[in-house]
């Protein structure tokens, strides 16, 4: 049952972590006002995808925490968590389009990076970040396509 305890604090600290940064870097007037693409999803999709992909997150990196807390795999996640957590202060509180898409970039690279790293050490942690992989491929070509018409 102990063994779970971590589990349940990568959780919290994913969860509430993203929870967190979303509750206090809404979109607002300035997001409301851009131009988007027409393949713009509607707001309301934002939380239950990225509380889904959070607990997948969590359990992908407590998966590799296990094996290894420290390593490649493990930095690359803790990389990916930081850049996460940085893309929605920068977009929406910075109100910065071009910082931001970098920031998201970065944060692609270092999934990608993960999955890599973990492919041979927990093929189930790996594949937990598929999906992720893809929002953020998603969202990285949103956020490219509000830069480019903004």
């Amino acid at each position: 049952m102990t063994r779970f305890i971590p589990l349940v604090l990568f959780i919290l600290l994913v969860v509430g972590g993203g929870s967190l940064i979303g509750a206090t870097n809404t979109p607002g007037e300035w997001y409301a006002a851009l131009e988007k693409p027409p393949f713009n999803p509607p707001n309301w999709i934002f939380a239950p995808v990225w509380t889904t992909l959070y607990v997948m997150i969590a359990v992908a990196g407590w998966r590799i925490w296990r094996q290894a807390r420290t390593g490649g795999a493990m930095t690359a996640w803790w990389l990916q968590m930081g850049l996460n957590f940085l893309w929605s202060p920068v977009f929406f509180t910075l109100q910065s389009v071009g910082l931001a898409l970098a920031v998201i970039v970065a944060l692609l690279a270092a999934i990608v990076a993960f999955i890599v790293l973990a492919w041979d050490r927990d093929r189930p942690a790996a594949l937990l970040f598929l999906p992720y992989a893809a929002w953020v491929g998603f969202a990285t070509l949103l956020n490219a396509s509000i830069f480019w018409l903004n």
